[in-house]
């Protein structure tokens, strides 16, 4: 475990990522805007730093899970990545734009750094039962380097080849999906108990027949039972992902209609006060449609 850890961004999703990396005996440097949220895995054995340039080692690895494409773009400045330096690598497991991935890398070349983008597919209970899966795009040495790393904490890891931007395609392709199946079970779902069907029966026939499948099964406990709390990912990084997909989309001229649709579930849960509920709650949507009040 030579290889020097850099951790910063300690939310829902990095701080078990965090903790997976301390089990496996990486040695980890972390960071967090909130510091108190860091200090819990000082008894894993990380080092808590308060300024995300102190936790970077030249020519190591740092990890970043951040909320958005701002935040990621303001975190690394042209003076830390100058500070991870030649051979340095950044992992950026946010789900961010295929083009600020894009950029990043530029960045990262002009000081002989090198950048991997790294988005998973996971919850925080997927993480910590290393059942996750993770997508990697960028320079095809430095994804060598760390993929025994990854592999870590996750159970598969698919690469997508030299263009950084790749992984985020990937990514947002993905939670459109993930997104259009809570449509789709709260529509389904909310029709069955309109016709006197109980909703957790009905998700427990289909879960376990025609739609076997984690996607389903999880999220359609979520739907079946409305248990938006707690939250795993927050309702507005639902809008953010959507709108992430249709300016991709937009980019290379692909239509999407049914992301439209999504869009418009996000904007009306937020005006409907659901701002601090899982992204789950999208599929409060059909009930309300629908005349059933919870």
């Amino acid at each position: 475990m030579s290889e020097k850890i850099a951790f910063l961004g300690l939310g829902n999703l990095g701080t078990p990522i965090a903790e997976s990396l301390l089990e496996a005996g990486y040695e980890l440097v972390v960071w967090n805007r909130t510091t108190a949220k860091a200090e819990p895995l000082i008894k894993l054995g990380a080092t808590v730093v308060e300024d995300a340039i102190d936790a970077i080692t030249p020519g190591g690895l740092v990890f970043s899970v951040l909320a958005d494409d701002n935040a990621v773009e303001e975190l690394f400045s042209m003076e830390l990545v100058e500070t991870l330096g030649k051979d340095g690598v950044h992992i950026s497991m946010s789900t961010i734009s295929p083009e600020t991935s894009r950029q990043l890398a530029q960045v990262h070349e002009w000081y002989g750094a090198h950048y991997v983008a790294a988005p998973i597919f996971a919850r925080p209970e997927a993480v910590r039962a290393k059942v996750g899966n993770i997508c990697l795009s960028g320079n095809a040495a430095a994804k060598e380097r760390i993929k025994p790393i990854v592999q870590s904490f996750v159970k598969g890891v698919f690469d997508f080849g030299d263009d950084p931007g790749a992984a985020n395609v990937i990514k947002l392709a993905g939670n459109f999906m993930i997104a259009c199946s809570l449509e789709m079970m709260g529509e389904a779902f909310t029709m069955a108990e309109k016709n006197g069907i109980s909703r957790q029966s009905i998700y427990e026939m289909l879960t376990s027949t025609l739609f076997a499948a984690p996607i389903f099964q999880n999220y359609g406990k979520i739907v079946a039972q409305h248990a938006y709390e707690p939250v795993a990912f927050r309702f507005p990084l639902g809008l953010k992902d959507i709108n992430l997909t249709l300016q991709t989309a937009s980019n290379v001229n692909a239509p999407m209609p049914f992301a439209d649709i999504i869009k418009n579930r996000f904007i009306s849960g937020l005006a409907k006060g659901r701002e601090n509920l899982d992204w789950g709650a999208l599929a409060l949507g059909a009930s309300d449609d629908a005349g059933l009040a919870l």
